[in-house]
């Protein structure tokens, strides 16, 4: 019998004003509703993690800080992730990538999707996190969510009068199927070579 997969959505930003919350919650439901995976939110304000300060990856030696070892057992259940991430400054969060630098083993040998957002898409923090996943032996898919330009602007309190996320489902429905398909065949694929 074929094990369910088990995906964590990762909350990428953990300011108070953050808009994550509502991409998140939109692929959560969007995940959910295959009804071939278990999904959960994970959200880095819940895992308050300090700025990374072992002595070496997880890859070398054990952690040391309760909190990474946490966030360890946490990643640990997981067989595949999707990160909802802003693009700050042509990157992504300093919160997402000490969550990413925390762990290494946890990681390995995993698939991830990737929704981002922000002026230009968040295509930039793309590109950065699939190359971080590539350093953490990760499997990235192809195809991801980019919500930028007016339907950024149309859902995001900056706009004005913000909609909901899901006004923007003939412009970015698509990109999620394909995504989640993508993550499928990779979480599946990734699982199997493991258990092997």
């Amino acid at each position: 019998m074929t094990q369910t997969p088990r995906i964590g959505v990762i909350l990428g930003s953990t300011r108070d004003s953050r808009f994550g919350l509502a991409p998140a919650e939109w692929i959560l439901a969007r995940a959910k509703a295959r009804g071939d995976w278990d999904v959960d939110l994970i959200d880095l304000k819940d895992h308050p993690l300090p700025l990374f300060n072992e002595m070496a990856s997880n890859a070398w030696m054990p952690s040391q800080d309760p909190a990474a070892v946490k966030w360890q057992e946490t990643l640990a259940q997981y067989d595949g992730f999707i990160f909802v991430t802003p693009e700050y400054n042509r990157s992504i969060t300093g919160a997402l990538k000490n969550a990413l630098d925390q762990a290494y083993v946890e990681w390995n040998r995993k698939a991830f999707g990737i929704v981002s957002y922000g002026s230009v898409g968040g295509t930039r923090a793309a590109e950065h996190l699939r190359t971080i996943g590539v350093e953490l032996q990760m499997v990235s898919t192809r195809a991801a969510v980019h919500i930028g330009g007016g339907d950024f602007f149309s859902v995001h309190p900056l706009g004005g009068d913000p909609k909901p996320i899901e006004t923007l489902e003939a412009s970015i429905g698509a990109s999620a199927d394909a995504m989640l398909s993508d993550l499928d065949w990779w979480t599946r694929a990734t699982m199997a070579a493991r258990a092997a």
